[in-house]
């Protein structure tokens, strides 16, 4: 169960992160959409963990 939670938080945290630079009018086709992904990636996965441990 963790590890679909896990796999779950870091597509929809990477999802979200590239959304971030839309914001300001950037493109999810740029450095910053690219990085803003892993910053979600990671933080998905984080939280997933987290969520998955306290279960």
């Amino acid at each position: 169960m963790e590890r679909k939670l896990i796999w779950l938080g870091l597509f929809v945290g990477a999802t979200a992160g590239n959304f971030v630079p839309l914001l300001w009018g950037g493109s999810a086709m740029s450095m910053s959409g690219l990085l803003f992904s892993l910053v979600g990636g990671f933080a998905g996965i984080w939280l997933a963990y987290k969520i998955g441990s306290s279960l």
